[in-house]
């Protein structure tokens, strides 16, 4: 395997529990590319949302309601969609990390030894 970093697989809705707690922590608008740039270096690039489940997971998002969509300019002056949390959002995000930390903990009693 030599110094390449091991491609870690998300598991089901934990794509969308890091976008919107992206989202959430960097409190303004962002574009996809900067959410995925975030969750890479936040993660210290164990985590890697590829474009091909970034986008759709963004879009699933924005029918929900949990994150509104905007054309707009990002830092490079370049026209970019940009997405916000809404209220539902937040509201959504709180149960996600509450039910993965739940996910988790269950995870972590079967792992460690007896």
């Amino acid at each position: 395997m030599g110094n390449d970093a091991k491609k870690t697989e998300l598991a089901p809705g934990t794509l969308e529990m890091l976008i919107l707690k992206t989202i959430e922590r960097n409190s303004g608008p962002m574009h996809g590319y900067g959410i995925a740039s975030y969750i890479k270096q936040i993660s210290g690039d164990v985590l890697q949302a590829e474009e091909g489940s970034l986008y759709p997971a963004l879009q699933r998002l924005a029918i929900k309601g949990w994150v509104k969509a905007e054309w707009g300019q990002s830092e490079n002056n370049r026209r970019a969609r940009l997405y916000t949390l809404t209220l539902a959002g937040r509201k959504q995000l709180k149960q996600e990390v509450a039910d993965f930390e739940r996910v988790l903990e269950a995870i972590l009693r079967v792992a460690q030894p007896t």
